[in-house]
C-alpha cells in the first residue's frame, strides 16, 4: 500500500501558534529547518502544495526550486526579506503574508516608545530606584500634545494604525508627498530630509528592501535635530547606524557598548509583533487560508 503524504510542509510552530484543524486532518508534515526540507527525498518534496513558513525562516530560491508542486506559500508575519518573491512569481506561486495580524502590536510599540522617550520613563525609573527622588525633583519632560509625528510608510496598514494612536494623543501627523498619502489628513513634504525637519518624532514603518538600506543617514538625522526622536519599528538596516551613533554603532542583533550606554536611547530586540495575541491571530488566519486553498472550508 502506498502512503498518502500530507500536502503541507511546515516548520515547527512558534510558541503560541497552533493549527488544530490542519492537524486533526493530518495535513501537515513538520521539518526542523529549511535545510531539512531540502534534504527530503525528491518524491516527498514533489507532493508539497503548500509551504507554511515565517519571516525568520523564509523561502529562498533553492527551496522554491526543490518543491516542484508548490502552489501556495503562507508566511506568518510581515517581513518578506527572506522570501524570494521573484522566484515565486516566476512560477505563479501565490504568496500570502498574514501581516494584518501584526498591525496593532507594532503600532502600540511605536507609540509606547514615543511616550517613553518624550517622558524619559527609563530615566524616571532609575531616578526613583536609586534614591535620587529623596534628593530633589525629576527633570521636566516633553508632552506628546501638539508634537508633529512624521510617519514613513503612512499609507500602510501599520502606518495608519500608528497615526490613529498618535492622533488620540493629540499629535499632528505628517508624511511624504506621495499619491498614496494624499487625503489622509496629514501634512505632506517632498523628500525625507524635509519630512524630518518638520517632525518632532520620525517613525519608520515600512518594509525593507535593498534600495532603502540606510535611507536614514546623517542628513536626515541632522534635519530631525538634537531634540528630535527617531522611532524604528521596521528593519534596522533602514538606518545608517554609524551616522546614528555619531548623532547620538550597530547591526542587529549586535548592540555596541557606545550605543547601549546612551541614556536617551531605548533599545529593543525585534519584538514589534512578538505577543501571544499576534501569534494566535496569525495562526488562525494562516490556518483558514490554507483550508480554503485546499477546498476544505474554514476551521471547525
Amino acid at each position: 500500500m502506498r502512503a498518502i503524504l500530507p500536502p503541507i510542509l511546515a516548520f515547527p510552530d512558534l510558541d503560541g501558534m497552533g493549527y488544530p484543524a490542519l492537524d486533526r486532518l493530518s495535513l501537515r508534515r513538520i521539518v526542523a529547518t529549511p535545510k531539512a526540507a531540502l534534504d527530503l527525498p525528491p518524491a516527498e518534496r514533489a507532493t508539497v502544495r503548500v509551504l507554511m513558513t515565517s519571516a525568520s525562516r523564509g523561502c529562498d530560491g533553492a527551496l522554491v526550486a526543490a518543491l516542484p508542486g508548490l502552489e501556495l506559500v503562507v508566511s506568518q508575519g510581515a517581513g518578506l526579506d527572506r522570501i524570494d518573491s521573484a522566484a515565486l512569481s516566476a512560477r505563479a506561486i501565490r504568496l500570502r503574508s498574514v501581516s494584518e495580524a501584526v498591525t496593532d502590536d507594532v503600532a502600540d510599540l511605536a507609540l509606547t516608545l514615543t511616550h517613553a522617550l518624550l517622558r524619559d520613563l527609563i530615566g524616571a525609573d532609575r531616578f526613583a530606584r536609586d534614591g535620587s527622588w529623596t534628593q530633589g525633583r525629576f527633570s521636566v519632560t516633553e508632552s506628546a500634545v501638539g508634537k508633529a509625528m512624521g510617519i514613513v510608510g503612512l499609507s500602510g496598514r501599520i502606518g495608519q494604525a500608528i497615526a490613529a494612536r498618535a492622533r488620540a494623543s493629540r499629535m499632528r501627523i505628517a508624511g511624504l508627498d506621495r499619491a498614496s498619502n494624499r487625503g489622509l489628513d496629514a501634512d505632506l513634504f517632498t523628500g525625507l530630509p524635509a519630512l524630518a525637519a518638520a517632525s518632532d518624532i520620525l517613525v519608520l514603518a515600512l518594509p525593507w528592501s535593498p534600495d532603502l538600506t540606510h535611507m536614514v543617514g546623517a542628513e536626515v538625522m541632522g534635519r530631525l535635530g538634537p531634540k528630535g526622536i527617531l522611532i524604528n519599528v521596521a528593519r534596522g538596516a533602514l538606518v545608517d547606524t554609524q551616522a546614528l551613533i555619531t548623532a547620538l554603532e550597530a547591526e542587529e542583533p549586535q548592540v555596541p557598548a557606545r550605543l547601549a550606554a546612551l541614556p536617551r536611547v531605548i533599545l529593543t530586540p525585534h519584538i514589534g509583533a512578538q505577543t501571544w495575541g499576534q501569534r494566535a491571530r496569525a495562526a488562525a488566519i494562516a490556518e483558514a487560508e490554507v483550508l480554503a486553498f485546499l477546498g476544505l472550508g474554514a476551521p471547525g
